[in-house]
């Protein structure tokens, strides 16, 4: 179903997804604003797809050929941009500029600013529904590339998505993936302080998307051969579009932060950078 990565070959996405983790972080707390959980838990799925999976060329970024990738979970922008900054799209050293007014790198993706970007996202629930669209005009212009969408479970409570989701079925779009990053922890809800425990964004998603006529695919999202693996199953589907349900953690790689809703979008301090740089590069 898929080539066997090597040993090297994995060690190299977990490096990359490493230091992608410390970037954020670091980009996050230089800008005094942005999100940490969902990027961090999403890391490992941007990793794979773009030096696993796609078919991309950061010098050529408007390659007409190209697979297609749109973060319906725009809020989670600062992981995309670190990805695309590795793979070589714009230099590193202008994530500093993240979230200046003047900056190719918004708090939200903004295609008409930024190489790499293949659509501008931010409001939650409406990122899949441009998918759908590409993958349609894909199939319309009969071109191969395959479109891939990373949605939120928290955004999944959109009637939107839902909506994509009937048409993507209906037209029956096998190019494409979309990948849903399930760490099952929103900003809101209960805060645990009266013993209640927090409700799901959205439980049995790969039942919900089943019933609406998808191939589901359930994935460890932390497990890049799984990723990787899961990706290529969904190549060989015919007919269908396919979703992957990528368990998840909010906040990975740094304990203090793991599964803390409150790190949705806290801005670490001087020493809390420190504390987690070294717990993320000491676990590679």
């Amino acid at each position: 179903m898929s080539a066997q990565l090597d040993f090297a070959e994995i060690e190299q996405l977990k490096q990359k997804a490493a230091e992608a983790r410390r970037l954020v972080l670091e980009t996050v707390h230089h800008a005094g604003a942005g999100h940490i959980g969902g990027p961090l838990s999403a890391i490992d799925m941007l990793v794979s797809l773009y030096f696993g999976v796609m078919n991309v060329n950061q010098n050529d970024p408007k390659w007409a050929e190209r697979d297609r990738f749109v973060l319906s979970k725009g809020h989670s922008a600062i992981a995309l941009y670190t990805v695309l900054a590795q793979r070589g799209y714009f230099p590193i050293e202008e994530l500093k500029t993240f979230d200046e007014i003047n900056s190719r790198l918004q708090a939200h993706p903004d295609m008409n600013l930024l190489p790499g970007l293949d659509m501008s996202s931010g409001s939650l629930g409406q990122g899949i529904s441009a998918a759908v669209g590409m993958a349609i005009g894909a199939k319309k212009l009969g071109k191969a590339f395959y479109t891939y969408c990373m949605i939120g479970d928290g955004e999944s409570q959109e009637g939107q998505v839902w909506e994509a989701a009937d048409i993507a079925a209906k037209y029956k779009l096998d190019n494409l993936i979309v990948l849903m990053d399930f760490n099952q922890l929103q900003q809101f809800g209960w805060d645990g302080s009266d013993g209640r425990e927090r409700e799901r964004p959205v439980t049995s998603p790969a039942e919900r998307f089943k019933a609406f006529g998808w191939h589901t695919i359930s994935a460890d999202g932390h497990h890049f051969e799984q990723i990787i693996d899961a990706c290529n199953e969904a190549k060989e589907v015919k007919d269908k579009p396919t979703i992957i349900i990528a368990k998840t953690i909010k906040g990975k790689g740094v304990s203090f932060m793991e599964n803390q809703y409150l790190w949705h979008s806290k801005i670490p301090t001087a020493e809390e950078l420190k504390i987690a740089s070294q717990e993320l590069m000491a676990g590679v």
